[in-house]
């Protein structure tokens, strides 16, 4: 019988914990450098370059996020399947971060719908491993977070949030970002559960607004939606006004 690999959960700083943050501090010489970082370079390329050739080739598609954790079978699962089946029945591919819970669920609805199902997959000691609905030709595993974030953004047409933890809102906030500084063109950013998204949407009205740390036109840069067909509304409606069809 095999046991997946479950990560105590303390906050009790173990002992590679403190081994790291010493590493950290620690002076190092040019030898240590040669070693160490300038080899680190080489992989951070070939995740690049890996990324870009696969990526380049399937084109660019709706990214979508959310946790984890979401078991399949319960109503947010099911709306990821659902949003993913209905985007590619549009002739749009999907990707997410290839794992369980809500990027399973919209890779097997992208699979449902006859789409291109991708996968950028992390590689981490607990929770994540690749989910079994994405294409086999369109998967890519990162030992980097920033790496594959940064392919998920060059080569996403749109962005859908479901509702997610820290990584979710990583990328969903990196997108904003982007988007708001003129980074990337002014794509879809979608947020689905307007329950879930409800507490944060009223901090950054009722706090970050008010201290002046964004702009009210920033506000724009997203749509709150709780819905499929609300979510693939948002893309469709935002494509007809440049007269662009999906990219496949």
């Amino acid at each position: 019988m095999n046991k997946k690999r479950v990560r105590k959960k303390t906050n009790v700083m173990t002992t590679k914990d403190e081994e790291m943050i010493r590493r950290a501090f620690a002076d190092k010489d040019w030898n240590d450098i040669k070693a160490t970082d300038s080899w680190q370079i080489f992989k951070i390329i070939a995740e690049f370059v890996e990324g870009f050739e696969k990526m380049g080739r399937i084109g660019p598609c709706v990214s979508v996020f959310g946790s984890a954790r979401t078991k399949p079978g319960t109503p947010y699962y099911k709306l990821a399947e659902e949003i993913a089946f209905k985007l590619t029945r549009e002739g749009y591919g999907v990707i997410t971060g290839g794992g369980p819970g809500i990027m399973e669920g919209a890779n097997k609805g992208a699979k449902a719908g006859g789409g291109k199902s991708v996968g950028l997959n992390i590689k981490l000691p607990f929770e994540q491993y690749s989910n079994p609905f994405i294409d086999h030709d369109k998967m890519i595993s990162f030992d980097y977070f920033f790496v594959r974030k940064t392919i998920f953004l060059k080569y996403s047409q749109g962005f859908i949030a479901l509702p997610g933890g820290f990584g979710t809102l990583d990328e969903l906030f990196e997108s904003i970002t982007l988007v708001q500084t003129n980074k990337i063109a002014h794509f879809p950013i979608v947020l689905v559960g307007k329950e879930y998204w409800g507490g944060l949407l009223d901090w950054i009205k009722g706090t970050m607004l008010t201290e002046k740390n964004i702009n009210a036109d920033d506000l724009n840069l997203f749509h709150v939606v709780d819905t499929a067909d609300e979510a693939v509304h948002v893309i469709n409606e935002f494509y007809s006004k440049y007269m662009l069809k999906p990219n496949f």
